[in-house]
């Protein structure tokens, strides 16, 4: 019978409850230039797209000033590791996870549409970068999610095939990407989903549709 070898997790949503936190930070930047976007359309438009991709999106919808991207990128990302650094922490729930799994003998990554920096600074301040083989941001891939391209490295990083890992997705981009990329997906709604418990269930499910 066919095996999972890998589980992959995307970050914002995933396993760090952060998505407020990209939020907030890239209204406060807008805000110096009398722009704001709502949390509605943060959570139906936005939500899973990196900040280039929803500065481009403004600039179509609003007219954001195409010449204020890079500034308004630097600054979302200065306001976002404020947050981080005054928010980000290690929880039980995840700790457990990770650690148990890795236990097991699973290969662990992550593949976020965030940029690298703070990819790297959240999964070292939940004290989750020991439990990892590859960690992957948008600055690591030409195209980001929906784009399959940051799930088909990983796996590639990985050693594996797609039908032998396990992507946690949170958000319609993230779970295009891994479709696109075929791999078997855990579909959650929050942080708070993503338990050893539930993603063996889904380790298993996958294995036995694959009998």
């Amino acid at each position: 019978m066919a095996k999972i070898k890998a589980v992959i997790f995307d970050m914002d949503g995933v396993l760090i409850d952060a998505k407020d936190w990209h939020y907030e930070a890239l209204n406060k930047a807008l805000s110096l230039f009398g722009f704001e976007i709502s949390r509605y359309e943060h959570l139906v438009t936005y939500d899973g797209l990196p900040t280039s991709r929803k500065l481009e999106m403004l600039s179509l919808e609003r007219g954001l000033p195409r010449a204020l991207h890079g500034f308004l990128n630097q600054l979302k990302q200065v306001y976002t590791m404020e947050i981080v650094n005054a928010k980000c922490k290690p929880t039980f729930l995840h700790e457990y996870a990770l650690s148990r799994l890795k236990a097991d003998g699973y290969k662990l990554a992550v593949a976020s549409n965030s940029v690298r920096k703070s990819v790297v600074s959240m999964m070292d301040k939940a004290k989750l970068c020991d439990y990892l083989e590859v960690l992957l941001s948008n600055q690591d891939v030409s195209k980001s999610k929906p784009d399959p391209e940051i799930y088909t490295k990983a796996i590639d990083s990985l050693g594996l095939t797609p039908k032998e890992c396990l992507v946690v997705e949170d958000n319609e981009n993230g779970i295009a990407s891994a479709k696109a990329a075929g791999a078997h997906l855990m579909v959650v709604q929050s942080v708070h989903d993503v338990t050893y418990q539930a993603i063996v269930e889904n380790i298993q499910r996958c294995e036995r549709e694959m009998a």
